[in-house]
């Protein structure tokens, strides 16, 4: 595991993989979130919509960013977070999580971040500041 204090600016943080995305992770999500939007979890929604089938929801994916610091709970949170959508996520993409630290301004630790899918494909990008107490 990374030590955070340890890190320099152009370090990164361990990646994280995710399994691949499942109808169910989405299910889920809609519930959780209250987006029912049927190109979400319904296939027939989803091409009516002009989509080739289901898309995960963007907030689904911003969220899941929050893993590359979940080990760092102790050490502070995320005060701060700006997300730009790239390309749509589908059933069964891969999507990979990633982080570079770009500035440290006393104890916030300014990131940039990304999800990237299988076809190495920026799904999202921006940047996380994590504050240290």
């Amino acid at each position: 595991m990374t030590i955070l204090k340890e890190l320099k600016p152009g370090n990164s943080l361990n990646s994280v993989k995710l399994e691949p995305v499942a109808r169910m992770d989405l299910i889920k999500y809609a519930g959780a979130s209250g987006d029912f939007n049927p190109i979400h979890t319904i296939d027939e929604e989803a091409k009516k919509a002009g989509l080739p089938g289901i898309i995960a929801h963007g907030m689904w994916t911003m969220g899941n960013l929050s893993r590359l610091f979940s080990d760092y709970t102790e050490n502070g949170f995320i005060e701060d977070y700006t997300i730009r959508f790239k390309n749509m996520v589908f059933l069964q993409d891969i999507i990979t999580l990633n982080a570079v630290l770009r500035d440290i301004d006393g104890k916030r630790m300014h990131f940039s971040v990304n999800a990237t899918n299988q076809k190495n494909q920026k799904v999202i990008e921006g940047t996380i500041i994590f504050k240290q107490y």
